[in-house]
């Protein structure tokens, strides 16, 4: 199928003006200004009773001012605009066309055929893509286009946002190890993504997560808590879509 990236009328969502001028401007500025008040907080700190780091501060002190404050505000620049590149690779990207939609961030990328999609939702900071099977095929999160913005661009397309949030919200249930409503092989996945989530690994955990949804096992967290519900109730979504 083709991509949606290239679908003739596709709304493609990002980062708005406002954020992109924020950061691509205002963070080069902030760098800047930071830089030239450089040589008047390395006196500042040079005149106290004990210095930190004293070796390099008076190192900088020996450099003439013109070319401390000129090195100072370019590393300052410099340093601004790496924080935009920073921001532009964690911006999540939704492009979303009448036969698929795409879901991008940092080198990964998820398209969605129109026919596979039961429901959409926004679920705090996630944008969510259900499937027949009542399973998640998208659960993305990160620096997200707005809700009202996500949900004109799906509605505008004829896909059935859900505006009150997860159908399954109920079934969800705290995940405790050895419950009998899990098989050990699901058990040593949320295991092991308690690790991960534990030490902070969000790549390892959404790798982990979509082993669940291989076993049938839908899973989100909440304060490095899990909770899951199975995924057996294929016809009940169904009613929700009006294609």
């Amino acid at each position: 199928m083709p991509s949606g990236v290239s679908s003739p009328g596709a709304t493609v969502l990002g980062p708005t003006a406002g954020q992109r001028a924020f950061f691509w401007l205002g963070a080069p500025v902030l760098g800047a200004g930071a830089g030239w008040l450089l040589k008047l907080l390395v006196g500042w700190v040079s005149s106290l009773p004990w210095t930190p780091f004293e070796g390099p501060l008076r190192l900088i002190e020996s450099i003439p001012p013109t070319p401390l404050t000129i090195g100072a505000v370019a590393v300052g620049v410099i340093a601004g605009l790496l924080l935009a590149l920073v921001a532009e690779h964690y911006y999540v990207k939704v492009t979303v066309g009448a036969d698929e939609v795409a879901v991008a961030c940092r080198d990964s990328r998820r398209e969605v055929a129109r026919s596979a999609v039961a429901g959409v939702f926004h679920d705090a900071k996630h944008l969510v893509i259900l499937g027949h099977d009542t399973g998640e095929l998208v659960r993305q999160g990160g620096d997200l286009p707005s809700r009202e913005r996500l949900a004109d661009a799906f509605l505008a397309h004829g896909y059935p946002w859900l505006a009150d949030g997860d159908p399954y919200e109920e079934d969800f249930q705290r995940w405790v190890e050895g419950h009998p409503g899990l098989s050990a092989a699901a058990h040593a996945i949320l295991k092991a993504r308690t690790r991960a989530l534990e030490k902070g690994d969000a790549e390892d955990a959404e790798e982990l997560r979509l082993e669940l949804a291989k076993l049938g096992v839908v899973v989100r967290e909440e304060k490095k808590r899990q909770w899951w519900r199975r995924v057996d109730r294929p016809d009940e979504l169904d009613a929700l879509d009006p294609a």
